[in-house]
């Protein structure tokens, strides 16, 4: 008799999605719990650097995403548009294999959901709780259409994981000390640079996707909790007088286009991203500063991890492979975490000596040692997914 694989996917963002398609491709039956009552293209836009590009291999949607890639010439800019440090995607491609990719969430969203088959999606299911089990008995996954027995449970719930606070000690959030903003403007006229640029304390990134539209994305030092009752005015505020094309992008946006988070992180890393026959993937189990644009690759990476440990082994030895999904990810993300906190501190330093001695530093490493940033970043981007069978590519 053919014993089937039962998992739970908790949260249908893209880890969740992720999960959810690499278990599928290992054989498993997947059942994706959502609360939300439907799939709404929501988010900005994101990148896939290398690292999450071999991630998505493993669910054979690389090529897919790498079909969005455009040709690129980043860098770094002052508020007045002066150039501190330029950079090409030829660089990132030859030392790691691939480019970085910027494009719209929903995009991506859009690609692993073409690969879910079946009915596994359940949207407007809520999860309760969570028992873990163990080696010689299922998870019991409850939720507010009944309960589900699964071999194996992948929460990917978020941020505020309602499963992480209730198998761990919760170290809590901890507010990063900045707040965002990120908006998918209208195309503009004429070619759009891609260039991060750095105020004191502030920063605008503008990014140009392949299908026209610019990826906007801005931070501020700002108490937890501020809003606005217009959100693209106080980015007018912030960033109309920087240099263009930001002043123009914002004039072309809406307000209802403005999405605005505080970025927070947990206060420590957890003691492991498992228990029993339950795996935290993506925010829930490593949340970090989005200066590194690792969020969604480290999930990719969590959920490539989950689908080649779920193909090697039995239903009963999840207990059992599970460890090896914490000693695979967590002194990794640990690591990715802590080195996105170091540029996210550089980034958005208001002393106006900190300041200048930082520009000054970017603009002398970008002239002399063009490589270093890509050196430096070698650890992050430079992972490659455990070995595995090869996915179909549709």
């Amino acid at each position: 008799m053919v014993v089937t694989s039962r998992a739970v996917v908790i949260g249908a963002g893209i880890g969740g999605l992720a999960a959810a398609v690499g278990l599928q491709q290992a054989g498993w039956q997947v059942t994706v719990c959502e609360r939300a009552a439907a799939l709404e293209p929501v988010g900005a836009g994101l990148a896939v650097a290398p690292n999450g590009l071999r991630a998505l291999d493993v669910l054979g949607a690389g090529d897919e995403i790498r079909g969005l890639a455009i040709a690129q010439e980043p860098g770094i800019r002052r508020r007045d548009g002066r150039w501190l440090a330029r950079s090409s995607g030829r660089m990132v491609a030859a030392r790691f294999g691939d480019p970085v990719v910027l494009l719209a969430r929903a995009a991506l969203m859009e690609a692993l959901l073409s690969r879910l088959a079946g009915q596994a999606m359940r949207l407007s299911v809520q999860v309760m709780a969570v028992e873990p089990g163990g080696e010689s008995r299922q998870a019991l996954v409850t939720t507010t259409a009944g309960d589900l027995d699964a071999d194996l449970v992948v929460a990917a719930d978020g941020i505020r994981s309602g499963v992480r606070a209730s198998l761990f000690p919760d170290p809590g959030l901890r507010y990063a000390g900045f707040t965002t903003w990120r908006l998918l403007a209208d195309p503009l006229p004429g070619p759009v640079p891609m260039a991060e640029s750095w105020g004191a304390g502030t920063v605008f990134g503008v990014m140009p996707l392949a299908d026209g539209r610019v990826y906007c994305y801005a931070a501020a030092p700002a108490a937890p909790g501020t809003r606005h009752a217009d959100e693209l005015a106080e980015l007018a505020r912030l960033f109309g007088d920087w240099h263009d094309p930001i002043p123009e992008l914002l004039r072309g946006a809406s307000p209802q286009q403005v999405l605005h988070h505080d970025v927070e992180e947990l206060a420590r890393p957890l003691p492991a991203f498992h228990r029993g026959r339950v795996a935290l993937l993506g925010d829930a189990a490593h949340p970090m500063t989005p200066n590194l644009g690792q969020g969604g690759c480290q999930a990719l990476e969590d959920a490539a991890v989950i689908a080649r440990l779920a193909a090697a082994g039995e239903p009963g030895a999840i207990p059992q492979i599970l460890p090896s999904y914490t000693t695979a990810r967590l002194p990794r993300t640990t690591d990715v975490t802590r080195r996105s906190r170091r540029v996210a501190a550089m980034a958005t330093w208001t002393s106006p000596p900190a300041v200048a001695a930082r520009n000054a530093m970017t603009l002398a490493i970008g002239k002399l040692m063009p490589g270093a940033a890509l050196r430096s970043l070698a650890p992050v981007l430079g992972w490659r997914p455990p070995p595995g069978p090869t996915p179909p590519s549709s």
